[in-house]
């Protein structure tokens, strides 16, 4: 274990949510008497599986201030470190093949407020001298707000990979990607310089008596004594909650992304995350529909699929890879540090992926041998916002049900965890991320009626 007989904060969970939270403890309060308790190594589990995408498009104004102070943060991360955690600022491009985008802006400006007057600006010519082109990976000096696209020889011109039949695109410009893997050892070195602890052990149970004590299994310790306990763990997240008399809103959907090497330079590399919002149905050949129709167990795949499919570059300006995700599982299920990737998933995401970049077609029943198959839980409410702030008994505090959005949210939730911790000023949102929202019965209706944000 360590030299400590008793940790002010016991933090359960060791992904990118719990690192950030005990580096927030540290860096802005002081506390680092901290013991980090995971049954494995960091980001080894949900963290690991991450699309290491962030943005700051969202449709309630809370979440917009929320995401913009975390990758305000991203960026004091990157500027200290020499942008160790290789970000880059090329956006989010959210592509449709309508014109008609009248729901799309109302949710924009619902988001942005009375900025967004100001930070909506409209390209409907080819030429669009004031749209600043994603050529460069810089995450400083590009401009803020949304730039929409309605012609379709400029939006050729700029994206030449997207099918021929796009006739918008909306183009989030605070948003990129980053590793987070790389975010994640830059706030353990500095952890470990402070003096936190790594403990490895599964916890078994948390018994209440001169402050919190956590049994594990597994490892070299059977009991860590804590002051204050912070649940971090994720997907099983829901669990720790019960094991302190805590029920938490949380479900989880498990979802699935692959990795490839794109060794016939099918997406130009600097191609922004792009997401295609239409439905479709997947581009299988007419013998392949029927043989699915004629499957109960796989019909589903032959019949009209939700849109949000994503592709984008992996491994910066000078790589070959790339990811391509599809989140069309909303199934509920309880989490497993063992989950079941489905084996035709590959060629699923290619397919529907496909629509927008046609070009990925050459990989149809041809992936790479090295490409990589991988999943993750959406740990989430179902409002799909954050559960952030006390828990339940005095001293036990919760950073939990961040779904898709945990990496790019990582800093933003980890210094508001930490704030409440220490017992320090909260911002203006903080309330309305914690279980006391669940006590406004009008403005949790609103929240469910309302786009939930997920891509």
């Amino acid at each position: 274990m360590s030299p400590h007989s008793k940790f002010d904060v016991a933090i359960i969970g060791t992904g990118i949510i719990g690192i950030s939270t005990a580096y927030y403890l540290a860096k802005n309060h002081g506390i680092t008497n901290i013991a980090l308790i995971d049954r494995s190594q960091p980001m080894e589990f949900t963290s690991a599986q991450s699309g290491e995408n962030y943005r700051n498009w969202w449709p309630h104004p809370e979440m917009v201030d929320f995401t913009n102070r975390s990758i305000d943060l991203l960026e004091e991360v990157a500027r200290d470190s020499g942008n160790r955690i290789n970000m880059n600022r090329r956006g989010y491009a959210l592509v449709t093949r309508n014109t008609n985008i009248d729901e799309l802006v109302s949710q924009l400006h619902d988001g942005l407020g009375d900025s967004a007057s100001s930070l909506l600006r409209y390209h409907s010519d080819a030429a669009a001298p004031t749209y600043q082109r994603p050529i460069k990976p810089d995450w400083e000096g590009v401009p803020d707000g949304v730039d929409i696209l309605q012609n379709q020889d400029l939006i050729r011109a700029t994206f030449p990979s997207y099918a021929q039949d796009v006739q918008t695109i909306i183009h989030i410009r605070r948003g990129g990607d980053i590793s987070g893997q790389q975010l994640g050892m830059y706030m353990l070195e500095y952890l470990k310089e402070v003096g936190a602890v790594r403990i490895i052990g599964t916890v078994e149970g948390i018994d209440q008596n001169d402050g919190y004590q956590v049994a594990l299994s597994g490892g070299d310790t059977k009991v860590v004594h804590a002051d204050k306990i912070v649940n971090a763990a994720g997907p099983f997240a829901k669990e720790i909650g019960e094991m302190l008399g805590v029920s938490l809103p949380i479900r989880c959907t498990f979802q699935q992304k692959i990795a490839f090497d794109d060794r016939e330079n099918a997406i130009p590399r600097d191609m922004p995350f792009s997401i295609d919002l239409d439905g479709q149905k997947i581009d299988w050949t007419d013998e392949e529909r029927e043989m699915l129709l004629e499957e109960p167990e796989f019909r589903w795949l032959a019949e009209d699929m939700p849109g949000c499919i994503h592709c984008r570059p992996d491994g910066g300006d000078g790589g070959t890879w790339l990811k391509l995700g599809w989140a069309f599982n909303h199934e509920p299920s309880r989490a497993s540090w063992t989950p079941e990737l489905m084996d035709n998933f590959p060629e699923i995401v290619l397919r529907g992926a496909a629509r927008l970049n046609p070009s990925l077609k050459a990989y149809y029943d041809n992936l790479p041998r090295t490409m990589h198959h991988y999943g993750g839980y959406y740990a989430m409410t179902e409002e799909n916002w954050p559960l952030i702030g006390q828990m339940g008994p005095e001293g036990v505090f919760m950073n939990a049900a961040l779904s898709g959005y945990g990496t790019m949210a990582a800093t933003g939730s980890g210094e508001l965890t930490a704030a409440w911790v220490a017992g320090a000023e909260l911002p203006s949102y903080a309330r309305k991320f914690s279980m006391q929202r669940y006590d406004d019965d009008a403005f949790m209706a609103k929240l469910r009626a309302g786009n939930r944000g997920i891509l």
